[in-house]
Parts: structure tokens; sequence; C-alpha cells
């Protein structure tokens, strides 16, 4: 297991920029934004010559890429937008077989207006992931939505109903507890029940303020919650740990940084040393 980035906050510098920050602190590897204009992976005409450069600047970083993330909302109600964000993620499949990287991930869409979450599983994305899933499976990549409370699969139940109506071995999740523990969702039991579908992790924590969440409830979305860099907040992170390895899951940590209270390099280099207290000094076993 190894700790990384989600490029995400560097969005305005070119890669090279990142992998010379992340190689320089010792990061394990890096979860690249891809998409059409990306500063980060460009998938416009991405070639064998594209993936050749990239690789040789991570070998010379003793970097990994440990997904390529094209998140977009694959639900969109807008026909053509819907074909667009298909059409991305597809295209970071062709680029991740490229490069040799395992897994692209991605997101589960928005519930489609008239329709509710779970009616949203059962019928559009079904229509959407059905043929990128077997796409990918054909040039054998995973592909792994995260979790994001706000898309199609805010729980368990959720969750379950995707995976019973697509469910190739190939289609999984990016797994990220930091959604779960503000909803009162269990991450280690969710760890363990979908411990198979669990590709690449988000490695984010939640801080909630119980005064705030005592005097407005927990039906009220703003104010008692907000996501900070992992160790500054409730989730334990040495369960969680404990709970991965236990059940196979030997990747990435991939550090996604939300936490308005802390700078960018500050906040990825302080969840970089809380996290890796849980492992051995030196020892990789990725």
């Amino acid at each position: 297991m190894y700790v990384g980035i989600l490029t995400a906050p560097f969005g305005n510098e070119p890669l090279e920029h990142v992998a010379a920050f992340a190689g320089e602190y010792g990061f394990g590897g890096m979860e690249v934004v891809s998409g059409p204009g990306s500063p980060h992976i460009d998938l416009t005409n991405f070639t064998e010559k594209d993936a050749s450069r990239i690789n040789d600047l991570m070998e010379h970083r003793a970097l990994q890429i440990s997904s390529l993330a094209a998140y977009a909302n694959m639900t969109d109600p807008n026909q053509d937008n819907r074909k667009a964000n298909a059409d991305r993620v597809r295209k970071a499949i062709d680029a991740a077989s490229l490069l040799g990287v395992e897994v692209v991930c991605t997101l589960a869409g928005h519930p489609v207006p008239g329709k509710n979450k779970m009616q949203t599983i059962e019928k559009d994305c079904v229509e959407v992931f059905t043929p990128l899933v077997e796409y990918a499976e054909r040039k054998d990549i995973k592909l792994a939505i995260e979790n994001w409370y706000a898309t199609n699969i805010q729980h368990l139940d959720h969750w379950k109903r995707l995976f019973e109506l697509v469910p190739n071995k190939n289609f999984g999740l990016n797994f990220d507890p930091s959604h779960l523990l503000w909803q009162d969702i269990d991450y280690i039991h969710a760890v363990e029940k979908f411990a198979d579908r669990i590709f690449h992790t988000h490695a984010k924590d939640t801080e909630v303020n119980e005064a705030r969440k005592q005097w407005v409830g927990n039906q009220d979305g703003g104010g008692w919650w907000r996501y900070v860099i992992p160790g500054l907040g409730q989730i334990k992170w040495g369960e969680y740990i404990a709970a991965l390895r236990r059940n196979g899951y030997n990747g990435v940590l991939s550090i996604e940084h939300e936490d308005g209270a802390v700078g960018r390099e500050e906040g990825f280099l302080l969840g970089k040393k809380y996290l890796e207290q849980f492992f051995i000094p030196g020892f990789s076993s990725v």
C-alpha cells in the first residue's frame, strides 16, 4: 500500500510540475486528471508517443500512475452531454491501455430529473455503464466509480443494486470513506461487504462539528461537517487501513485535497505524514 495524490488541485500547472512535487516528497504515485485539453493528460488524439513521454516522466520521478481520473456526470439528462462524457471515459480507457494503467476513475452520475437515485441506477446507469464496462473489459481496464454522496451511489443499497445490474468483475469502486462517515454509514462494514469491488481509494477525512449538528440536526446539509486532510477529522485511519489490508486491498491511498483551511502542498504533505505512520518506513508492499 502506498500514498498518492489526486492531481486536481494542480489544475493550472503541467504534469511535469506535479510530478516534480510528488517525486521530491516521496509520494508513491498520482491519480492523474485526464480529459480534452487537460494540462495533465490531454485525451485529444492521445498516442503511443504521448504514453511513452509520460511513462518516462513517471520513471524519472520514481512514480506510478494509480489511475486516470475522468470524473463527469455520466447520467446527464442532456443526451449530447451524456454522450460526450461517455466518450471522455472511453478515451481515458484507451489512454490507460497505452500507459499500462489498470484503473480509470469516474462518477456514477447524478439522479435524472423526475427520477430518484435508485430509479436512475436501474435505467440510466445500466444503459450508460454496460457498454463502457464491456469496452474496458476488452482492454483489461478496471472502471472505478467514486461513492460521492451527491451521485447515484449515495449508500450501500445503491452500490448493491448497481453491481447486481452491471455485474462485470472489472466494474467497482474508487472507495472514499469521507462520504460515508458523516452519513453514519459504517465504512469498515462497507469495505468488508464490497471488498472485491474496491479497485482504488481516496484518502479524504471528514470533520464533524457535533455541537453544530446537535443544534441543527442531521437533516440540515450545511455547517456541521466538512472535508479535511487525513488525520484532521474523525475517520479511524488505522482501523480503515487494516480493514483494507485484511480484505485484500494493497493499492493506493490517493489523497483528495478539499480542505480549505490548509494550503495545497502543505495539505498533501500533512496527509502523507499521517497516513504513513501505518506503514513500515522504507518498506514498500506495492
